[in-house]
């Protein structure tokens, strides 16, 4: 071995070592397995120990089970989950945390070595210790929750497609590959088929591209033949929700309710009228519906009405409604009646910022907001004179994150003022398909994000094995793009 490969490995080493520690220390004084995390868990239970996808309840003598089949949660991540448990024990979700850690560095290894292969060999390690020393990705390791497996998806399928057009195009196995992954993507979750969305017509781009003189219909079959792979694996399942719930649902109801459930559309609709940032999100949305929430924490604009007169109305209404709420504890169908007359106000009073304002809003707060929350901080964290160290710390975490959008985007620039060019390859390869296909997973997912009511921090975090890649370009050499352009007829 020589002593540039000695010096790769050695330092490669020590930035796996670094994210290593840096997320077992998360999983230690952070691991997190509430709410959704428990949803998943009791699917893979059950689907172990009664061999159904769903839920146990009371049967109608002593001792008795009932099972309920679902289809609110797609089977990806509750498989994962069982074979933890089938290996490490039942229940054991901390053992499913350090899979979480060991694939979580797997992501940061395959954005490293795209960025080798997009940028030259000078990106490899800066990407590799960026990525390996990202908190907020090493964060969700400690959390029993796809997002962990969604990163490693993202970056394999990214990386595949570089392979697979390295390889010729065509039928060969990184084709499947990325067919595989991209199906496993979206059974993680289904907002995941816009990754499909974005890779396959880049490759189909690609593939015709590079085919010319072929009938287009062959030159395209591979593509398609992936595009087949990928869609497989849910024709059992909608056949299997068909057969239980008689309905056709290819993917998971957005709503999370199983067919015949009430649905209470009110409060949603109220919610959405006024709701901004996270602390909305975990004090007033979640809680909803069994749990009591504090009237005092809602904004002003949760009661802005038009005039002082109305808005004083809108308050006294909202109050009482929620006094009625505290009192039981439940959503009843009156109370979401309710709800749902109090947001028609606040809708005709701004209809601008409901069906504009608040949607841009959202998504800002998504990608922008200090990334704590499953930390220690308060939901407030703005509050000074509360708590300053909070604040210094979740001001600091927001930099941060700033910082990693700044120098994403700003290596996706140098990288098209580059021509696209690869120096990392024998002869010049040109990856502007495969740079479509990476800007389009993050347009199409900012666009989805404008639809969703409840802000959460981990929803733009599907950004970062993007941003990690493009990143590397910023430590490639302008020299090695000028060589490898003046030995092309490419445009540099």
């Amino acid at each position: 071995m020589n002593n540039e490969r000695f010096r790769f490995w050695l330092w490669a080493s020590a930035a796996l070592l670094a994210g290593l520690l840096l997320r077992l220390w998360f999983v230690s004084h952070m691991a997190r397995y509430v709410g959704d995390s428990l949803v998943y868990g009791e699917l893979a239970k059950n689907l172990l120990q009664h061999r159904i996808y769903g839920f146990v309840g009371n049967g109608p003598t002593p001792g008795s089970i009932t099972l309920h089949p679902t289809l609110i949660r797609l089977p990806g991540y509750p498989l994962f989950l069982a074979a933890c448990f089938r290996l490490f024990g039942m229940g054991n979700y901390h053992a499913a945390l350090y899979a979480q850690v060991a694939v979580d560095l797997a992501s940061c290894w395959l954005a490293s070595a795209l960025a080798g292969r997009l940028f030259g060999p000078n990106a490899r390690l800066p990407v590799l210790w960026i990525a390996a020393l990202c908190p907020f990705t090493a964060n969700y390791a400690s959390t029993a929750l796809a997002e962990t497996l969604v990163f490693f998806t993202i970056a394999l399928a990214f990386y595949a497609v570089a392979r697979w057009q390295d390889a010729g195009l065509g039928y060969n196995r990184w084709l499947f590959i990325v067919a595989g992954v991209l199906s496993y993507s979206i059974l993680l979750r289904p907002e995941q088929g816009l990754l499909a969305a974005a890779v396959l017509p880049a490759m189909l781009w690609k593939s015709l591209a590079s085919h010319a003189s072929r009938p287009a219909f062959r030159a395209a079959m591979p593509v398609l033949a992936a595009a087949l792979c990928t869609a497989l694996p849910f024709v059992p399942w909608t056949a299997r929700n068909a057969y239980y719930f008689h309905v056709f649902q290819p993917l998971a109801p957005r709503d999370a309710n199983d067919p015949g459930e009430p649905s209470l559309p009110g409060f949603g609709r109220w919610y959405d009228a006024w709701a901004i940032d996270f602390a909305s999100t975990d004090e007033i949305c979640w809680p909803m519906d069994g749990e009591p929430i504090d009237f005092a924490t809602l904004p002003d604009r949760a009661f802005a009405a038009g005039t002082p007169a109305a808005s004083a109305e809108l308050r006294r209404r909202t109050a009482a409604l929620f006094a009625d709420y505290n009192s039981g504890l439940t959503l009843t169908p009156d109370l979401d009646a309710r709800f749902d007359a109090i947001a028609t106000v606040l809708i005709h009073a701004h209809p601008i910022r409901y069906y504009v304002g608040l949607h841009i809003a959202r998504v800002l707060d998504m990608a922008f907001r200090p990334r704590t929350e499953t930390m220690p901080v308060s939901d407030e964290w703005w509050q000074w004179s509360q708590h300053p160290g909070q604040t210094v710390f979740a001001v600091s975490y927001a930099a941060l994150n700033l910082a990693y959008f700044v120098a994403g985007f700003a290596g996706l620039l140098v990288w098209r003022r580059r021509g696209w060019l690869s120096p990392g390859s024998p002869g010049t390869h040109v990856y502007r398909e495969l740079a479509a296909a990476m800007i389009a997973s993050i347009l199409l997912r900012g666009v989805l994000l404008l639809f969703i009511d409840n802000s959460e921090q981990r929803y733009t975090l599907e950004f970062f094995p993007v941003f990690f890649v493009w990143i590397g370009v910023l430590f490639a050499t302008t020299s090695q793009f000028r060589r490898r352009a003046a030995s092309s007829d490419l445009p540099h």
